[in-house]
C-alpha cells in the first residue's frame, strides 16, 4: 500500500508521521548520513506498506491504554464486550492504532490530527486528537480524548514510543509499585519491583524481559545509550501517572507514559481507586502531554 506521509522539519531533526496507519510515528531522527541518530526505532519499508502499526516508531492509545480482560467490562450498569483486536483473548490497547486519522492541520514543524469515533460495540462516541510539533529543542505530542456523547464515558489514554535498545541502554524513572502479572500480561497485584526491574537503580532492557504497568510515575524518564553518547529525556504532565516498560528479545524497548492501570475498568469496578481509569461527562476532554529532548553527551 502507498502512505501519506506527513513530514514535519526543524534544523537537522525530521519527523514522518503516517496518519493512515493508527496515526502513529514512522521515524523520528536528528542529523544526516553516518551521523543520523534515530530517538525512535524507524519503521521499516516492509512495516509501511503492509500498514502495520506494530512496526512503527509510535501510536496513540485511545480511549485507554494496554488490556482489558476478555475485552468485556461493567460501567455504570452497562455491560460492554468489545471485539477482540489481536490474536490475544484480550482486548489489547483500543481502537486509535488500528484506525486511520485525519490531518487536520499541518505546517513544516507542526501536525493535528483527529480520529471520531462513532458509537458501536463500545457505545461512547468520542473524538481522539494528536498534536505533534517538532523543533531543534526536541519532539512534544499532545494526545487528547473527548466524550462526544450525552452520557458519561470510562476513558484512558498512553503512547506506546518504541526505543532503539542497544546492550548498554539503561532506563531510569522515579516510580513507586509494580503490577505484578499473571501468564497473559493481566495484572494479578501491585507489589515492589525486584532490582532488574526498579527504574529507580536503573533498568538495562537488554538483560531484562518485562511487559509491566508502573505505578507513582513522577512523570520522568531518561533513557541513555551509552555506546553512542546519547540521551534522552522524556517529560510528561498527568493525566500521565503510570509508566509501561516492554522489554521483549527484539532490539528494541517500549517506554510508555499511559494514564491507566492495565485493565482499569475492572478493576474499578471490583472497587480499587488506584486504577488510574477517568470518567468523562459529556464535553469533557481529557489531555496529556509528552516532551522529548534528545541530548548528545560529551566525551
Amino acid at each position: 500500500m502507498t502512505v501519506e506521509t506527513v513530514q514535519l522539519r526543524a534544523g537537522d531533526s525530521g519527523v514522518d508521521i503516517v496518519p493512515a496507519i493508527g496515526g502513529g510515528i514512522a521515524a523520528w531522527w536528528s542529523g544526516s548520513g553516518p551521523d543520523r541518530r534515530d530517538w525512535l526505532r524507524p519503521a521499516t519499508p516492509e512495516a509501511l506498506a503492509a500498514g502495520d502499526p506494530l512496526g512503527l516508531a509510535n501510536f496513540p492509545l485511545t480511549p485507554f491504554s494496554n488490556r482489558i480482560r476478555e475485552g468485556r467490562f461493567r460501567f455504570r450498569g452497562r455491560e460492554v464486550q468489545l471485539p477482540l483486536n489481536t490474536r490475544e483473548r484480550h482486548q489489547l490497547h483500543g481502537h486509535g492504532w488500528q484506525r486511520p486519522w485525519t490531518v487536520l492541520e499541518r505546517s513544516a514543524t507542526r501536525c493535528v490530527l483527529v480520529d471520531d469515533y462513532a458509537a458501536d460495540s463500545w457505545p461512547f462516541p468520542y473524538r481522539a486528537r494528536q498534536e505533534f510539533e517538532l523543533s531543534p529543542a526536541g519532539f512534544d505530542v499532545v494526545l487528547s480524548i473527548e466524550n462526544t456523547g450525552d452520557e458519561p464515558m470510562p476513558a484512558g489514554l498512553g503512547q506506546h514510543f518504541y526505543f532503539p535498545r542497544t546492550p548498554e541502554t539503561v532506563v531510569t524513572a522515579g516510580i513507586e509499585r509494580m503490577w505484578l502479572n499473571d501468564a497473559e500480561v493481566m495484572p494479578l497485584e501491585l507489589v515492589e519491583p525486584p532490582p532488574e526491574k526498579d527504574f529507580r537503580r536503573g533498568v538495562r532492557p537488554a538483560a531484562v524481559r518485562m511487559d509491566n504497568n508502573f505505578t507513582g510515575w513522577d512523570r520522568r524518564a531518561v533513557i541513555e545509550w551509552p555506546e553512542h553518547r546519547a540521551r534522552l529525556v522524556m517529560e510528561a504532565d498527568a493525566p500521565f501517572d503510570f509508566l509501561v516498560c516492554y522489554s521483549p528479545d527484539d532490539p528494541y524497548v517500549c517506554i510508555e507514559p499511559v494514564s491507566n492501570a492495565t485493565d482499569a475498568f475492572n478493576l474499578a469496578e471490583a472497587g480499587r481507586t488506584d486504577t488510574g481509569m477517568a470518567v468523562l461527562q459529556p464535553g469533557e476532554v481529557l489531555r496529556g502531554v509528552v516532551r522529548l529532548r534528545p541530548e548528545m553527551v560529551a566525551e
